[in-house]
């Protein structure tokens, strides 16, 4: 597996400092992040799902912790949107540069405005996909908003 991705790039480029962890992909699972912390052996809730949605048809990035739902009003208010609807796979690997199932926030293809659920930044240290499938960033959560022009919300 390599370990240097667009994701890592931008983290290092930003001087964020973070751990990688590797973890067995599992392509089957039903739900991605939650499999990730099981692997990692951490809290669903320390480890943060990146989801490409639309927002009145534009795309947004939001970033949340793997065993909460997005609530997409609550996601479309934050982008001062009405509505939003979860991308398909195909155009989020489009817009993203990544595979579904390693969407990082950092170092998208095309930087699209990302939101962050306000919970998330509750934790010391967070995981976050880091643009490959088994391979996650851990940093803190604060240093989130220092590598990515980000909002903070209530997503869930």
């Amino acid at each position: 597996m390599a370990k240097t991705t667009p994701a890592t790039l931008a983290l290092d480029k930003a001087k964020i400092a973070y751990e990688l962890h590797t973890y067995d992909y599992d392509p089957d699972a039903p739900r991605v992040g939650l499999q990730a912390a099981e692997s990692l052996g951490v809290s669903p809730d320390q480890v943060l799902k990146t989801l490409m949605a639309l927002v009145d048809g534009k795309p947004v990035c939001a970033v949340l912790a793997s065993d909460q739902e997005v609530a997409m009003k609550k996601l479309a208010a934050a982008v001062g949107g009405k509505s939003a609807q979860m991308m398909k796979p195909a155009d989020a690997e489009r817009t993203t540069g990544y595979r579904v199932g390693g969407v990082s926030p950092f170092g998208q293809k095309r930087q699209v405005p990302v939101v962050i659920d306000q919970a998330a930044l509750d934790h010391e240290r967070v995981f976050v996909n880091g643009g490959q499938r088994g391979l996650q960033v851990r940093l803190a959560p604060s240093d989130l908003l220092v590598a990515l022009p980000a909002k903070v919300a209530i997503l869930t």
